[in-house]
């Protein structure tokens, strides 16, 4: 049992005079309205957790004219980050979403030729950058929460970079930077852009106590459960509670045992309302959390990173931080990319502490000892250091990037990262490689022209060839959301029963179509939904990015056609392009994948998971106590042969040596 007990803590004390500094750098930008002045070219800002820098400040860059002669852009590294900070901003603002105040994420556009003032994820910041590297339209960018380096961010550090050189030297108006966050690396962060000033906000005026565990936590989880009930017991029942975890699976069947011992709490202890927070939970759930708990019930939210940044959660008094996430790792030694639970950086760990206490003195309980906190790294590996990179390469090739070797990245992937993506862009059929000069393809160029990973894109421009371009773009739209299925852990066996009408022997991409086909068929019947245990939202999203792809092919002149009953052509088209995530059964019966021989499992999730078929492509893998793969189809071997000879006759060389 953990003990967390008030003899081992740290206190933290903030003091606020955030307002004037906002003015401050307001005032400094406003600088740049002298078009012969550019030294001062960019501010860097970090500013504490509650310090207002995310919803105050374009406000006021605006106000004071900045803004006028284009567009205050706001990047996000999530899009429920950018429509909730969008929606307070038009809020305050007393205008209408999408007028003066809009936001853009992947697949959703709620902008106009108003907008001033607009939030988007990095992704799409980086996305208009391919139609013009000078981001023209813009007069003020905000980069917030940078101590998160995406995979976007960081790609969008050097084009923003160059954008503010280019900008300079051919006499346009000047574009104004400002890099934002609560915990970044301030030194690093200034000696990339040519030694920018920093200003420091203040922001919080309430003091944050922090308790360890005196002993190492073998299991998190009921370290956690633990912490809960001991806060629960204690404390006023006004006072919310804020776990973080680290996926869907573990918050969902937290949430059953914490509803469960709650019915059985003794008499006098506070009523206690148990909410999720994931990204892939239906959106009128997620509201849930920023409402007011029940009259005599405490509100616990159990959540991933999604509340770590940006999103502010009113009445939390207390967070349990389990100091573990989920997060990608990549090696390109053996070309697999797997998620996997680890530990927090120790600046993770200092944003979970400041959602404590944003309007009163807040408590941080961390479920890890003082000792191992400060062995924990000091800023978060950036993504781009340990992903695959096959989808940066193919935008800065995009972007006309001279040499994508020697982009002048913030944080340098390694050679080796780079060579790997640059070879499956090659297998793909996106790239010409002549010497040491890496140039697009005519198929990679309309590889690009698509925001989704190489591979998808691939698909997709394969599908005319088996004449199942319509399948493919639902199943493509399916894979490219937040997931459609919706899997209460108390009504498990009725979601079973509910589900088999829709599965299919041939995997999981084949199940999601039928369920989309019968979802079309019954016009989006919000009751239909509910009764399959159906994402709505995430179902009209499914429909909207579909469309967009639809006119992205039919820009591209592409022929779209439907296999209708034919679900070979399908598979087949799914095996021409993930050709290089395939496994592989073996006599013992455990699969191995075919690319570097890893031993891999069924995830318990798939519609295959009590089938063994020969072989499989599949998504993803998902690394817990095994590693997993995800989202599978079932495929022949000789059609992964047909689609990459060259790669399967290499593998099976090496394979006998």
């Amino acid at each position: 049992m953990v003990q967390v007990l008030p003899s081992n803590f740290v206190k933290i004390d903030f003091c606020s005079y955030s307002m004037s500094l906002i003015m401050n750098l307001v005032c400094r930008l406003r600088i740049h309205l002298d078009p012969d002045y550019f030294e001062l070219h960019m501010c860097k800002c970090p500013g504490e957790t509650g310090s207002g820098k995310t919803t105050q400040i374009p406000q006021y860059l605006y106000e004071a004219g900045i803004g006028r002669q284009g567009i205050i852009a706001v990047t996000q590294p999530r899009r429920v980050a950018a429509i909730s900070l969008a929606t307070r901003v038009s809020n305050e603002k007393k205008t209408e979403l999408g007028k003066l105040v809009g936001y853009t994420v992947r697949f959703e556009d709620l902008s106009s030729e108003e907008t001033r003032i607009k939030f988007l994820t990095d992704g799409m910041l980086l996305r208009e950058a391919i139609g013009d590297p000078l981001l023209r339209k813009y007069s003020v960018i905000i980069l917030d929460e940078a101590h998160e380096r995406t995979i976007h961010t960081d790609v969008l550090f050097g084009v923003v970079k160059a954008a503010l050189r280019k900008r300079k030297d051919l006499g346009k108006f000047p574009l104004k930077v400002v890099i934002m966050s609560a915990t970044m690396d301030v030194d690093q962060f200034s000696q990339y852009f040519n030694r920018a000033p920093v200003l420091y906000l203040e922001g919080r005026q309430h003091p944050i106590q922090i308790f360890y565990t005196k002993q190492p936590q073998s299991d998190y989880l009921q370290a956690a459960l633990v912490s809960v009930f001991q806060i629960h017991q204690e404390a006023p029942s006004s006072q919310d509670i804020l776990v973080f975890l680290t996926g869907q699976e573990e918050i969902e069947a937290m949430t059953k045992t914490c509803r469960d011992i709650a019915k059985h709490l003794p008499d006098g202890c506070p009523q206690m309302a148990v909410m999720p927070l994931y990204a892939s939970l239906p959106y009128s759930q997620q509201l849930r959390v920023f409402q007011p708990a029940p009259k005599g019930y405490r509100k616990v939210i159990l959540s991933t990173n999604i509340a770590e940044t940006s999103i502010t959660i009113a009445g939390i008094k207390y967070v349990v931080d389990t100091g573990m996430v989920k997060a990608k790792k990549y090696s390109p030694e053996s070309g697999l990319e797997v998620l996997a639970v680890q530990r927090v950086s120790k600046a993770q760990a200092w944003q979970r502490t400041g959602r404590a206490g944003p309007e009163d003195s807040g408590v941080c309980y961390r479920l890890y000892t003082e000792d191992e906190f400060e062995k924990f790294d000091k800023m978060t590996i950036p993504e781009i250091q340990r992903c695959n990179l096959a989808s940066v390469m193919l935008q800065l090739l995009a972007l006309r990037i001279p040499n994508v070797l020697t982009f002048d990245f913030m944080s340098k992937p390694s050679p080796d990262a780079i060579r790997a993506a640059i070879e499956q862009l090659d297998l793909l059929g996106a790239v010409d490689r002549k010497e040491a000069q890496v140039m697009l393809t005519p198929l990679g160029r309309k590889m690009a022209a698509f925001p989704l990973e190489p591979k998808f894109s691939k698909t997709i421009l394969l599908s005319p060839k088996f004449h199942c371009t319509e399948e493919i773009l639902t199943i493509v739209s399916l894979l490219s959301v937040d997931s459609i299925l919706y899997n209460p852990p108390s009504r498990r066996d009725e979601v079973q029963s509910v589900r088999k009408k829709f599965i299919s022997s041939e995997g999981d991409h084949l199940t999601l179509l039928n369920v989309y086909r019968a979802f079309r068929n019954v016009s989006g019947n919000k009751e239909w939904c509910r009764e399959n245990f159906v994402n709505n939202r995430n179902m009209m999203l499914v429909s909207e990015v579909r469309a967009q792809l639809r006119d992205i092919c039919l820009k591209l002149s592409l022929p779209i056609e439907s296999s209708r009953s034919d679900t070979g052509n399908i598979r087949r088209c799914l095996a021409h392009s993930l050709f290089m995530n395939t496994a592989e059964l073996q006599p013992d019966g455990t699969y191995a994948t075919v690319d570097s021989n890893q031993l891999v499992a069924i995830h318990p999730s798939s519609v295959l998971f009590h089938c063994k078929p020969a072989c499989v492509t599949y998504n993803e893998l998902l690394h817990t106590n095994k590693c997993y793969m995800r989202d599978l189809c079932v495929v022949d071997a000789d059609w992964l042969y047909d689609a990459a000879p060259d790669y399967f006759r290499r593998k099976l060389r090496a394979a006998k040596n």
